[in-house]
């Protein structure tokens, strides 16, 4: 009988086998754990860039939104001192138009090249900014120190303007005391009358009778006045009857003028050249008519002052 055969290299060739495979799938592991390693790596690499990408573009639209603000800040300061600021208002429209076009970006596709122009017209409008800050405060100085020049102008105006003010008023009341000191007055006045056959009669009682009267002679001096210029004056006689009427005919010389803004009738008028001298002075006045019975009063007027007055009685 022949002997049984042993199994062991069949057993050997197997597991030779099997640690081969673990060996192959071994090593497959080890490739996709380092393939996976530096696919782990591009990734962080590739999300640190996009979120430094994306950091850079918040900044630079922060930066945008700054310069923005500064630049309607000085539009502002340049409108409220009364200047153009259309140059400023320009560059508010651009930089808006930038930061639409900065919000248009997505962080990938903000590359090196647009942050490089962006950045480089931020430093530009910045450099802008700095100098047109200097001008407005420039300006502010100027416009301080001409509100301050213009006060003082103005407060030397107010004062000049009181002293003209008080001057003239001074001087207004210097022509009112000069105008009143100047008046002339009528004194030592009498009256006459005179009848039918030229005769004179005077009475001190100033009583006459009615039925013998053809005219009323009025007499005076004009009285010494060095203020009143020598000048031609005009001297008006208003006759009043008892009842309050003055009398009035312009066939004899009658008319009208003012007397404190209102007018009023005279009765006659004579010029003359005042010459300070007590110069005499007479009216003859002939009504043309009965003469009423009664008081009657006689005014006298020059520059629409009275100058003096006396009454008569007709019996």
């Amino acid at each position: 009988m022949e002997p049984t055969q042993s199994p062991e290299p069949r057993n050997n060739s197997r597991i030779l086998l099997i640690a081969a495979l673990f060996l192959v799938l071994l090593g497959i592991n080890g490739v996709l754990y380092w393939m996976n390693r530096q696919k782990s790596a591009e990734n962080e690499q590739l999300t640190t860039q996009v979120a430094e990408k994306d950091d850079r573009l918040k900044t630079q639209i922060a930066e945008y939104e700054k310069l923005k603000a500064d630049f309607e800040r000085q539009s502002q300061e340049v409108q409220s001192m009364g200047l153009s600021n259309d140059s400023l208002e320009a560059k508010i429209a651009s930089i808006n138009a930038d930061l639409l076009k900065l919000r248009s970006f997505k962080s990938s596709s903000f590359s090196v090249a647009e942050q490089r122009r962006f950045k480089a017209r931020a430093q530009n409008l910045e450099s802008q900014l700095r100098k047109k800050d200097d001008e407005i405060a420039q300006l502010k100085a100027d416009n301080e120190a001409l509100y301050t020049e213009a006060t003082t102008l103005k407060e030397r105006q107010n004062k000049l303007t009181d002293t003209i003010t008080t001057i003239a008023r001074t001087n207004q009341e210097l022509t009112e005391k000069v105008a009143v000191a100047s008046r002339l007055q009528a004194e030592n006045i009498r009256v006459g009358v005179v009848n039918s056959r030229n005769k004179e009669k005077d009475d001190d009682d100033n009583e006459f009778k009615a039925k013998r009267v053809e005219k009323i002679k009025i007499s005076f001096n004009l009285a010494r006045n060095d203020v009143s210029p020598k000048e031609t004056k005009q001297i008006m006689l208003r006759l009043i009857e008892p009842d309050g009427a003055a009398l009035y005919n312009l066939s004899t010389g009658g008319g009208t003028f003012m007397i404190d803004g209102s007018e009023a009738f005279y009765t006659a008028k004579q010029d003359l050249v005042y010459d300070n001298t007590r110069q005499p002075v007479q009216f003859l006045y002939a009504k043309g008519a009965a003469y009423k019975v009664g008081l009657h009063t006689i005014e006298l007027y020059e520059g629409g002052v009275m100058i003096g007055k006396t009454t008569f009685t007709l019996k």
